[in-house]
C-alpha cells in the first residue's frame, strides 16, 4: 500500500478524537488488563458463548443494541448501507457486504482498495446528512459521538433512517462491534465466524507473545511534532501493546507525555507509529535529549503501520502479528490457518 500523506493537523485531530472516546466510553477499563505468562488473551470471557449465536437465516424486522446502548429497529435487509467508520467499512467488505455501501467516511488508508469507488460522505471533520438522505441510505453505521458524530446520528433518525453506533475501545468491544454490523446487515454468520476466528487467533498469537525471554519496555509514537504523544493505558492500543508482550510507557488521559518522563521511563524499543507521516529511526536518534535512551542507543526504533495495529476492525490480527514482530523480531510465529486480508501496508516516509 503506498504510504499515506495527511496533515498535521488532522493527525493532531485524530490524537483528540481518541483521548474523547476515553472520555466518552463507559466500557473503557480504568487501569491497564494484565496478563499472566502462559495466559492466551486478555479479552473478557464474559462475552456470548459461540454457542448463543444465531445461526438461521435471519428474519427482519431485527432489533439491536448499539454501543451507545441504543435500541434501534431495522425493518428489512439494509441494500443502501452508509458507513462512517473506516472499521466499519473495512468489516462490512470483509462479511461479504461491501457492495451494499453506497457512501463512506473518508479513509486515510484508502482501504480496501475496492472500496476507493464509493462516494465519500463524511469526514474526520464532520457528516453530509443531506448526501446521506439523496443515496437512499436504508442503514447507517456511525462512530456516533466518539466520532463526533452525534449530531448527525440525529438528525438521520430523525429523517427515518435506522442508525447503528460502533464505536469500539476494546479489542473486546471490536469483536463484539464486528458481530453487531453483521446482524444489522443481516450476515449474523459471516461475522460471527469472522469475529470467532479473531478471537482464536488473537489468543494464539498471545500466547506465543507470552513465550518471548522478555517483556520490554516500549515507547509508542504517535506524534511529536507539537509535543510528545502516546497513547494511556486504558486504550485499545494498551491492550495490543500487553498482549504483543511488552511493558508499555503510557501517556496521559491527553495523550501526553513530558520528555523528562520518557527519558526517566527509558525505552527498550521505540515503534514509531508516525512513520508514515516521516518520522525515521535516522531522525529519532538526533533529537536533542533522546540519546541516552536504551532504544536509541541500542539501534531498537522499529517503523510500524499505526492503522492496521490500532483501527478496530478485521485486521486487528495482522495488527498485532506486526507488534509482535517489531518488538521480538527473534520469536518464531507459527499459527496454523492463520490468514490476514493484506500483507502488512507500507510505512515508508511520504
Amino acid at each position: 500500500m503506498a504510504a499515506r500523506s495527511i496533515p498535521r493537523s488532522l493527525r493532531l485531530f485524530l490524537v483528540a478524537l481518541a483521548v474523547l472516546a476515553i472520555g466518552c466510553s463507559s466500557a473503557a477499563p480504568t487501569t491497564a488488563p494484565t496478563i499472566e505468562p502462559g495466559a492466551t488473551s486478555i479479552i473478557p470471557t464474559s462475552a456470548p458463548p459461540t454457542s448463543s449465536e444465531p445461526t438461521a437465516a435471519p428474519v427482519f424486522p431485527v432489533t439491536l443494541t448499539d454501543d451507545e446502548g441504543t435500541q434501534v429497529t431495522i425493518p428489512a435487509e439494509p441494500q443502501k448501507i452508509v458507513s462512517l467508520t473506516p472499521a466499519t467499512t473495512e468489516t462490512l467488505f470483509a462479511i461479504g457486504a461491501g457492495s451494499r455501501i453506497v457512501g463512506k467516511v473518508q479513509d486515510p488508508a484508502n482501504y480496501p482498495p475496492e472500496a476507493a469507488a464509493i462516494p465519500e460522505v463524511a469526514t474526520f471533520a464532520g457528516v453530509d446528512v443531506e448526501k446521506i438522505i439523496a443515496s437512499g441510505a436504508d442503514l447507517v453505521v456511525s462512530g456516533g459521538t466518539g466520532l463526533t458524530q452525534g449530531d448527525a446520528v440525529t438528525q438521520l433518525r430523525a429523517a427515518h433512517i435506522p442508525v447503528v453506533v460502533s464505536y469500539p475501545t476494546s479489542i473486546a468491544g471490536a469483536l463484539r462491534g464486528i458481530k453487531l454490523i453483521g446482524a444489522a446487515v443481516g450476515l449474523p454468520d459471516a461475522a460471527n465466524t469472522l469475529a470467532d476466528q479473531m478471537q482464536a487467533e488473537i489468543s494464539a498469537l498471545t500466547r506465543i507473545a507470552s513465550t518471548a525471554p522478555d517483556q520490554p519496555r516500549l515507547f509508542y509514537e504517535i506524534d511529536v511534532t507539537g509535543g510528545i504523544f502516546t497513547p494511556p493505558a486504558n486504550s485499545i492500543y494498551g491492550e495490543m501493546f500487553l498482549l504483543a508482550g511488552s511493558k508499555p510507557i503510557a501517556g496521559d488521559a491527553s495523550y501526553s507525555i513530558s520528555l523528562e518522563n520518557l527519558v526517566a521511563a527509558d525505552p527498550e524499543v521505540i515503534l514509531l507509529g508516525d512513520a508514515a507521516y516521516g518520522a525515521t529511526a535516522d531522525a529519532v536518534g538526533k533529537r536533542a535529549g533522546w540519546e541516552g535512551m536504551t532504544a536509541v542507543k541500542n539501534g531498537k526504533i522499529v517503523a510500524v503501520d499505526d492503522i492496521v495495529i490500532t483501527r478496530p476492525g478485521p485486521r486487528l490480527v495482522q495488527g498485532l502479528y506486526d507488534l509482535i514482530t517489531a518488538i521480538h523480531p527473534g520469536l518464531t510465529i507459527d499459527v496454523p490457518g492463520m490468514s490476514f486480508p493484506a500483507p502488512a501496508a507500507s510505512v515508508a516516509p511520504s
